[in-house]
Formats: C-alpha cells, sequence, structure tokens
C-alpha cells in the first residue's frame, strides 16, 4: 500500500566556498603557492602585490554577505556603487621604487641541464651493436618495455604477440629471447632482467669472477628461496661451505643494486625539498612561533579593472555590454575578497593550531628530548582551539615545522598513551623509540622474538602484549627476528 508522508529533516551541507577553504588549509607551503598562481590565472581581477598595483581589497566591501555562486546571480548594474570598488591611493608610483642597482647588473639565471633519459641511453648503447633491421626493431621494442626500476614485466609470449599486433613485427619467441640476452648485456648490470632472481644473477655474471662469486651465483640460481627466507642452516649443508664462505657470498649479494633502473644519474627524479611551514625559535627560555611568510601573499585588484569601472562611471550613455562588463567585474571582484578572506582564515587557522600544539608540548620543543613528548590526539588540540577534529587533522598531516632540533612533520607529535607499571600514562612515541633501541642491540645471529621482546619491554616498565609489540615493529617498518637473522 502506497501512502504519503511529510517529513521534517536538519541537516547540514558545506557550501563550495567552506569545502574550498577546507583544501587551502590542508595545502602545504608548496602546494599552496601553487594554488595561489593558478587562482591569479583564473580570476584576472586578482593581482599580486607589486609597486605598480596597489590597489588594497581591504578597501573593498562585497554587497553580498554569503559567498554564493556568483555566477547564477542576476546583478543590477544601476545598484552597483562603482566608488567603493575605485581605489583612492594617489601615491606615485615613483614613491614605491628603489634605485640601487647599477646600469651593468645583468639578470643572471641558472642553467637547467638536459641529461639523457634512462631509455635513450639503453637505445644509444644499441648502436654499438651490429644488427639487422628486424634485431634492431626487436631490440628497442624491448628497450620500450623496461619499467623506470629496469624490470620487463612481461612474458616473452605478450611480447611477440604485442609486436605482431601493434608494430606489425611477426617474430617468435627464441629470436626474442635471444635479443633479450643481448639487451641484458646493456649497462647498468641488471637491466632487462624478468624478475628479482634473474636481476641479481646478470649482476652476479657481471662481476670479476671468484670463489665468493661462484657460491654467490651459485646460491641466488640454486636456493634463492631459502636465501630469501635466511635459512642459512639449509645453505651452508646444501653447499658443504663454512659460516665464514657464506657470509662473504651473502656480503657480495647485498652490494648488489635490486633496482638497476632506478641508479641511472639521468633517470633521477626531480628532489623535492620540504618548506617548513611553521618555524619554532627558543628565546629568552620561551618558545616563539611564527607562520612562514610565503603563506600570507599581499593580493590586489588589477589596475586595468579600476579603469575599466572608471570608464563606465563616466560614460553617460551605458551600452548593455557595458553593463555585461560591470557585472562580470563585480563578479571577478566579489571571488577575489572572498579568497583573500579564505587566505586570511587559513593564515589564522594554521597559527592557533600550531601554537595549542607548541604549548601541548611545551616540554620538547624547550629540551627536544623525545622521552618529554606527551600523548596527544587530534581532540586534544581541536578541544583547545574550538576547532572540528577533521580541522587539526587537515593541519598536522602534511605541514612541518622548523624546530632548534630539526625539521619535523607536525602529525609526528600526536600519539595514542599506555600507562606503564607505576601509574603514568607514557606517548607510544616512547615505547617505540625504546622497542627499535632494543631491536638495533639484539644479537643479529639469533634475533628476538616478538614474546622475547614483550618480556624485555615488561622488565623495562612497560607492560605490553606481543601482539602489541608485532603492531609498533610493523609500523616502525622492523622484519620479524626469522628475517633480521644475520650469519
Amino acid at each position: 500500500m502506497l501512502k504519503h508522508s511529510l517529513q521534517f529533516k536538519l541537516s547540514q551541507k558545506l557550501s563550495p566556498q567552506q569545502i574550498q577553504l577546507m583544501k587551502l588549509i590542508q595545502l602545504p607551503t608548496q602546494a599552496f603557492e601553487q594554488r595561489l598562481q593558478e587562482e591569479l590565472v583564473e580570476n584576472p581581477a586578482l593581482e599580486e602585490s607589486s609597486t605598480e598595483d596597489n590597489y588594497d581589497l581591504d578597501d573593498y566591501e562585497s554587497n553580498t554577505d554569503d559567498y554564493e555562486d556568483y555566477d547564477s546571480e542576476h546583478i543590477d548594474t544601476g545598484d552597483i556603487n562603482i566608488d567603493e570598488y575605485l581605489s583612492n591611493d594617489e601615491t606615485p608610483d615613483y614613491k614605491y621604487q628603489t634605485n640601487n642597482y647599477s646600469d651593468d647588473d645583468e639578470d643572471k639565471t641558472m642553467p637547467f641541464a638536459a641529461p639523457v633519459s634512462f631509455h635513450q641511453d639503453l637505445i644509444n648503447q644499441l648502436n654499438t651493436f651490429i644488427l639487422t633491421d628486424e634485431e634492431r626493431d626487436i631490440a628497442e621494442f624491448l628497450v620500450g618495455s623496461i619499467d623506470d626500476m629496469g624490470y620487463i614485466r612481461r612474458t616473452i609470449q605478450d611480447i611477440v604477440d604485442d609486436m605482431a599486433f601493434t608494430q606489425g613485427i611477426y617474430t617468435n619467441e627464441a629470436t626474442v629471447e635471444r635479443i633479450l640476452h643481448l639487451v641484458q648485456d646493456l649497462e647498468p648490470a641488471g637491466v632487462g632482467a624478468r624478475d628479482l632472481q634473474e636481476c641479481l644473477l646478470l649482476q652476479l655474471k657481471h662481476k670479476t669472477p671468484s670463489d665468493s662469486i661462484t657460491l654467490a651465483i651459485n646460491v641466488i640460481d640454486q636456493q634463492f628461496d631459502a636465501f630469501t627466507k635466511k635459512h642459512y642452516d639449509k645453505l651452508l649443508q646444501k653447499f658443504d661451505v663454512s659460516q665464514q664462505q657464506l657470509r662473504k657470498a651473502i656480503d657480495e649479494i647485498e652490494k648488489l643494486n635490486p633496482k638497476p633502473g632506478g641508479s641511472f644519474d639521468g633517470n633521477q627524479k626531480a628532489i623535492e625539498h620540504i618548506v617548513p611551514d611553521f618555524t619554532i625559535r627558543i628565546i629568552d627560555g620561551e618558545l616563539e612561533l611564527s607562520l612562514n611568510g610565503r603563506n600570507a601573499p599581499e593580493l590586489h585588484v588589477s589596475k586595468d579593472y579600476q579603469e575599466m569601472l572608471q570608464s563606465y562611471k563616466d560614460t553617460s550613455e551605458k551600452s548593455n555590454t557595458q553593463k555585461d562588463a560591470v557585472q562580470f567585474i563585480k563578479q571577478k571582484l566579489d571571488s577575489a575578497k572572498w579568497f583573500i578572506d579564505a587566505i586570511k582564515q587559513r593564515q589564522e587557522t594554521l597559527f592557533v593550531t600550531m601554537n595549542a600544539i607548541m604549548h601541548y608540548q611545551k616540554e620538547y620543543f624547550l629540551e627536544g628530548e623525545e622521552t618529554k613528548l606527551r600523548p596527544m590526539i587530534l581532540k586534544d588540540i581541536a578541544d583547545m582551539v574550538g576547532l572540528d577534529i577533521s580541522t587539526v587533522s587537515r593541519v598536522a598531516n602534511s605541514k612541518y615545522v622548523d624546530t632548534p632540533y630539526g625539521t619535523k612533520l607536525i602529525k609526528e607529535f600526536f600519539s595514542e598513551s599506555m600507562t606503564n607499571d607505576q601509574g603514568e600514562e607514557v606517548s607510544t612515541i616512547e615505547i617505540k623509540n625504546i622497542l627499535q633501541q632494543v631491536i638495533s642491540e639484539e644479537d643479529k645471529r639469533k634475533p628476538l622474538p616478538d614474546d622475547q621482546l614483550a618480556e624485555i619491554l615488561k622488565e623495562r616498565g612497560y607492560p605490553i602484549a606481543r601482539r602489541t609489540i608485532a603492531k609498533y615493529r610493523e609500523q616502525l617498518d622492523i622484519p620479524v627476528a626469522r628475517l633480521r637473522k644475520k650469519i
């Protein structure tokens, strides 16, 4: 039976501007600068501070209180007070100019290197071989199938089929296998391998022969699974060698590069430098917090927009085209005003949140000892600053702070708490550091399993279950005891 009913429901939805603000808060300094440049391109009414354009948007007040979608709003150009949009600043431009440069100063720029790519280097090496046209086509196709780490992740049959369908090259698996061996002779050693085992073997065969190299080749070729699982007793029995001989062979294997393509100089990706979003300094025994100035750009309205509004004001007969232009200008001005307000709100949110974190962890920032880090969760800071937990998370997730003890990721200051045997609350960061120290000092010939690690920490005053030890160990990216074993 169908029936109609009326139901009232209270719901809260974020406006597009609120969503944009949340995205701005989440951005670190470098990403924020990129977002700022995008806004400057999209909104021609928005410009950064310069000596020529000194119109301050603080003097502009929008006629709309709730920044709704202006593109769909009809604006009556007759109601626009153009004087509110025009600058009263008549200070001449030369007042803002400096004359402390000589005529022979040069604008020097840093030259950029143009390195040869990894794949192009392999192609250049192929030019030293005498190959038929078909062999060269196959070799170049194989080089194109090598990923950035130096591996070919496809089967020979798939490569044969792909060349037939996409390149019109009809060949067989035996020919491709023969050309692949040629490609695997290229530098760096190990390139063109289809798996880790083959990669290590190729590198070992490039080395000068010796007893250790021969044993290493046999270990990788015949007992690769036992080697990866560190079953050294099985290897000693299989090859009938001493521990010292096996140790030398393993040392040779550990010198190999499991990702030969990643070591190519021309294949290195640009290094991403960390720009601290905050700086904490100790001045006269007190903490001082500052926000990176690149987060506080000075924005202004384009001078051209002022002139267009002035022209409209001075025109006695106003055409429809002119009215449309004024409507467009007002939309851009209102959008610029909102963006600047959002930037200011972002600055305030970042500062008050980091200020709360700094005072919460005051002992650590004054002394630099990680044992002084207090247990701290997002809710603790959210309650202090009166913001939502998600907002605090956005601030902490991708921001860095420059401290007297190095540049730190803010989210690393957050940790859960646990109670030690004296009933005191301690940070899990402190426990992880102790766990890492215990593992680093263990006898690598007999690594400590998780249950013994739990007993050691219990003796030190931290009653932790074995499963918790396993969780912390995984978070520290430390393998199980069997994989930490060394001969």
